[in-house]
């Protein structure tokens, strides 16, 4: 457990101290419970460049690309309201050339987040897809979205993808001690290879809690403090989309979005109200009940629902005892030390 509780920070002071113009920023949600609040900061600070890894495009991929704070994409799947003719964000940006896109399957994205999360240079893929437009289509990744190589083992013709590592990865986790230990359930996805493959990680949560909480459910915790560089508590931070736990999708805020993604007048108008035009995660949501009123958002809070308690008990939790004496050899470590240099095998 790091010590650094300097971690703790608003949305404004996080985006701005670990996102940079030119950055690979990695969404490292999954279809549920996006980081909206993080997106929704990137956009207000008008970050430039990006290159944005996400394995499920829905609301938050639209808002950065329609920010104007996309080049680049890498994604398995994009919401494109309406189909090719309907509108969206993204398809706007394709038309327009204003936006490349590498387009991978679910399996894939995962192997290239897993690879990077490992330490690997590349992950061996099935080759059905060598079939299929995913590897016969390419953009700004080249012969370098897939690479076939020859298994060292059988000669046989292997399909690979190149491990991704992210520059940063943002992502909503249900809650976080102030060391940067976040703890997520529900459906997992890919949520903790994207950021464990990213060299910096940027954690919203909706409340941060004792670390004595996250000891008594370590099974929970996907990202640990030292691989964190900065908690934000933000209630509601993932809104329209659902935290398991805590509140469910809400389906009219969905759908106020989808119509208004429709056209790029429409996107704008979008972003005036409930980005640009709200500072914070706050405002946004006290716009929300001016708007729609306290009741409706209240009618998506979730319903408790607890697991029945583990029991994560041991004999002891460490090998020295409260003397400091090895539990194994009854000796300290000065006199372990002792023997192992009379035995000629202690290396400094």
């Amino acid at each position: 457990m790091a010590a650094d509780n300097g971690k703790v920070m608003t949305a404004k002071e996080a985006v701005n101290k670990f996102v940079h113009d030119g950055d690979h920023l990695c969404i490292g949600n999954y279809t549920v419970g996006t980081c909206a609040e993080l997106v929704f900061e990137v956009v207000r600070q008008e970050k430039r460049g990006l290159t944005v890894y996400s394995q499920s495009g829905i609301l938050d991929v639209d808002v950065l690309v329609g920010g104007g704070c996309v080049n680049r994409l890498v994604s398995t799947y994009v919401i494109r309201v309406g189909g090719r003719n309907g509108g969206s964000a993204v398809e706007r940006a394709l038309k327009a050339g204003t936006l490349q896109m590498e387009d991978y399957s679910n399996f894939q994205y995962n192997a290239r987040m897993v690879a990077g999360m490992h330490g690997f240079t590349f992950m061996q893929v099935f080759e059905s897809v060598m079939v299929t437009d995913l590897f016969k289509k390419r953009t700004f990744l080249g012969e370098d979205k897939y690479r076939v190589i020859k298994c060292p083992y059988t000669g046989k013709s292997i399909v690979t993808v190149p491990a991704a590592n992210p520059d940063v990865c943002i992502v909503h986790v249900q809650r976080c001690d102030k060391h940067g230990n976040a703890q997520y359930w529900g459906a997992l996805g890919s949520v903790a290879a994207a950021a464990l493959a990213s060299k910096r990680i940027i954690v919203s949560c909706e409340e941060i809690v004792e670390h004595d909480i996250i000891r008594t459910s370590p099974n929970f915790t996907i990202i640990p403090a030292f691989r964190v560089d900065a908690v934000v508590e933000v209630p509601w931070g993932a809104h329209p989309t659902e935290v398991l736990g805590y509140y469910n999708s809400d389906r009219g805020m969905h759908a106020i979005f989808s119509s208004a993604d429709k056209t790029g007048d429409g996107m704008k108008a979008w972003l005036d109200e409930w980005v640009y035009g709200c500072p914070d995660r706050e405002a946004y949501i006290d716009h929300y009940i001016s708007r729609f009123g306290s009741k409706t958002l209240d009618e998506i809070r979730a319903r408790t629902f607890y697991t029945t308690p583990a029991n994560f008990g041991s004999a002891f939790t460490s090998v020295w005892d409260e003397n400091g004496r090895s539990r194994n050899m009854g000796v300290t470590m000065e006199e372990l030390e002792v023997i192992l240099q009379e035995q000629g095998v202690l290396y400094e």
